[in-house]
C-alpha cells in the first residue's frame, strides 16, 4: 500500500455519524486502525456527534472535519484536505449536489451509496467536463446497489472470455435469497424518486429509459426485457418477482458496459429479479411483491397517501441491530448466453445484510481502492464500480468485505 503526502488525509467519511455512517465507521476502524497506514477523518455537521461516535469507537485520536452539506465553503474546505470523499449523506437528490460541486472543482476523488438515477443522470450533465478537467474520479453506487450487480457481470464476462473467448450478448440476475432490511435512506430516495416523477412527465420518461446515465452514443436496437409483474423463468425453473434494486442497478451496468467501450456488446441486454419459489405457491408470492411494489409507489406519488408511507417506513437514521445484520446475507445468481448459444452461471454473495452491514464494508473498500489502487493518472469523470475499480475492487470485496464470486458451470 502506497501513501501519498499531498494531502493531510487519504480518506473523509462524510456523514460518518448516519446509521450506514456509523457502520462504515466501524469498519474501517477495526480493518485500518486510526494513525497507522490509512490516514482518515470523520466528518458531519455537529461536532457533538462526531465526538459521541469517537467515544464509542474508543479511537481518541481519529481527527474530525466539521462540515454542513449545504455549506459550500466548508465542503471545499474538506475536500482540499483529501485525496478522497466517502459520502452517506442522502437522500442525495436533496443533499448531495453541493459535495459533488466541491470535489469536482478541487479534483477529489468520490463514493458514495446512492441509487437514485434521476439525481445521477443530472451531476453527469452538469459536472462530468469539470471532473474530467480537474481529475476528479466520481464513483456512485458502492453499496449493494449496484456493486454486486455491477461486479457480478463484469466477473461473469471475464469468466465468459476465458472460457469461450467471447462475452455474453445477453445477462440475467435473479436473487435467489436474501435476509436483510430496506435502509431508512433507501426507502426515503425511493420515496423521493416517486414524488420527482409523479410531477415531471420528462423524468417519468427518462427513468424508463435504461441507457438513461449512459454517454448519448450508447444505445442499443435490441429491446432491454424488464419484468413488470409475475413470470416464470425456464433457466432457474422459478417463478419471478420485480426487484426494486433492478432500476438503478441495470442502469449502472450498461453504464459500464459504454464506459469499457462496449466490452460486452453494442446490443448487450441485461435485467433482474426476484426468484420465489416454484408451483402455485412461488406463483403467488411473486404476484403477491408485484401488488406490494406498485402500491407504494403509486402511494408514494400522490400526496394524500405519501404520509402514511413515511410513517410506517424505517426512517432515516434508523436500521436493525448489530446482530440483525451480522446474521443477514445474500446469494444472488447470474446467467449468460453468448452469441454461439454457450451459457455460464455464476453466483455473488455477501456475508452481512445488503442494506447495512454488507454496504457499509463495500462502501469502504470502493473508498480505499479510488485512495490507494488506481493511478493517479486515471482520467477524472464519473465512473462506474466495474469500469474503474474493476478487478482492483474484486480482491478487496472478496479479501475483506465478505463477497465471493464463483462460476457454478457452462454448457
Amino acid at each position: 500500500m502506497t501513501k501519498s503526502t499531498d494531502k493531510t488525509y487519504d480518506l473523509v467519511v462524510f456523514g460518518a455519524t448516519s446509521f450506514v455512517g456509523q457502520i462504515l465507521t466501524r469498519y474501517l476502524y477495526d480493518t485500518y486502525g486510526v494513525g497507522k497506514e490509512v490516514r482518515w477523518a470523520i466528518a458531519g455537521r455537529s461536532e457533538s456527534k462526531l465526538g459521541s461516535l469517537k467515544q464509542s469507537l474508543g479511537a481518541d485520536s481519529l481527527p474530525i472535519v466539521i462540515a454542513d452539506a449545504s455549506d459550500g465553503e466548508a465542503l471545499l474546505t474538506m475536500c482540499e484536505q483529501t485525496r478522497v470523499v466517502i459520502s452517506t449523506v442522502g437522500p442525495y437528490a436533496l443533499y448531495g449536489e453541493p459535495l459533488i460541486q466541491a470535489c469536482v472543482r478541487v479534483g477529489t476523488d468520490y463514493c458514495d451509496l446512492t441509487g437514485e438515477v434521476q439525481w445521477i443522470r443530472r451531476m453527469i450533465q452538469r459536472y462530468e467536463e469539470e471532473a474530467k478537467s480537474s481529475g476528479a474520479r466520481i464513483v456512485h453506487c458502492c453499496g449493494f446497489d449496484s456493486i454486486p450487480s455491477d461486479m457480478g457481470v463484469w466477473y461473469l464476462q471475464q469468466q465468459s472470455e476465458d472460457a469461450f473467448g467471447m462475452p455474453c450478448r445477453d445477462v440475467r440476475m435473479r436473487v435467489k435469497v436474501a435476509k436483510g432490511e430496506f435502509s431508512g435512506g433507501t426507502v426515503a430516495s425511493m420515496i423521493n424518486v416517486a414524488k420527482e416523477a409523479a410531477a415531471d412527465p420528462d423524468l417519468r420518461k427518462e427513468l424508463a429509459n435504461p441507457f438513461s446515465i449512459c454517454p448519448p452514443e450508447h444505445r442499443s436496437t435490441k429491446r432491454q426485457p424488464s419484468l413488470k409483474s409475475a413470470e416464470y423463468d425456464r433457466a432457474f425453473n422459478v417463478w419471478l418477482a420485480p426487484f426494486v434494486m433492478g432500476a438503478i442497478n441495470t442502469r449502472v451496468v450498461h453504464r459500464s458496459n459504454a464506459l469499457q467501450q462496449a466490452r460486452y456488446g453494442k446490443e448487450f441486454t441485461y435485467d433482474e429479479a426476484m426468484m420465489t419459489g416454484r408451483g402455485m405457491k412461488g406463483r403467488m408470492t411473486a404476484l403477491a411483491i408485484t401488488s406490494a411494489l406498485g402500491a407504494f409507489f403509486v402511494a408514494s406519488a400522490i400526496k394524500p397517501t405519501r404520509w402514511l408511507v413515511e410513517k410506517f417506513v424505517p426512517q432515516p437514521g434508523e436500521g436493525p441491530s448489530p446482530e440483525a445484520q451480522q446474521s443477514g446475507f445474500y446469494d444472488l445468481r447470474f446467467i449468460g448466453r453468448n452469441e454461439s448459444g454457450q451459457t455460464i452461471i455464476t453466483k455473488v454473495t455477501g456475508d452481512r445484510d445488503p442494506g447495512y452491514g454488507s454496504t457499509g464494508k463495500m462502501l469502504g473498500e470502493a473508498g480505499m481502492c479510488l485512495a490507494f489502487d488506481i493511478a493517479e493518472d486515471a482520467p477524472g469523470g464519473f465512473w462506474t464500480p466495474a469500469s474503474l475499480l474493476n478487478g482492483r475492487l474484486m480482491a478487496r470485496l472478496i479479501s475483506k468485505a465478505g463477497l465471493t464470486f464463483e462460476v457454478l458451470g457452462t454448457r
